[in-house]
């Protein structure tokens, strides 16, 4: 591994861990390069503090383009994050469908949480119809017997 190639991995992993440890300008300015070269971890956590207004002005325009750019590449916590974005409507015009969507792509990969949001959505019939046998099969998949 050349110096130039551990250069971007180093940034990576102290931009991780400042944003773990709450340093959040810190972390933008090692993720934020990252981020705009395609870097999914990058992104998602620019996202977050975008979003948010962590370590910088919030820039909800930008948020949506990273956690976006994050989820179509395949990232599951992104897609998570995408389908809230659709379903609260922060950062993009409210959705369901479109959250449906992400929740679902997430879901596919493992991620619990995107199981279990799917199924109180189809069980309270929140942005979608109601569907208790799709609420059971999410509740099911997430491990859970009966919610």
């Amino acid at each position: 591994m050349t110096e130039e190639t551990q250069q971007p991995d180093m940034d990576l992993g102290s931009g991780i861990a400042a944003f773990e440890g709450r340093e959040f300008a810190s972390a933008a300015r090692l993720l934020s390069p990252l981020a705009e070269q395609g870097n999914t971890d990058a992104q998602y956590r620019m996202a977050i503090m975008l979003q948010n207004g962590l370590g910088m002005v919030a820039n909800e325009m930008l948020a949506f383009k990273y956690m976006r750019a994050a989820a179509e590449a395949g990232m599951g916590l992104a897609q998570h994050g995408l389908g809230f974005m659709y379903f609260e409507g922060e950062c993009v015009e409210k959705n369901p469908a479109k959250a449906i969507e992400w929740f679902q792509s997430a879901a596919e990969q493992g991620l619990i949480g995107s199981m279990t949001t799917l199924a109180m959505m189809y069980r309270e019939g929140n942005g979608v119809e109601q569907n208790e046998e799709l609420a059971k099969h999410w509740y099911h998949k997430a491990g859970f017997d009966e919610m």
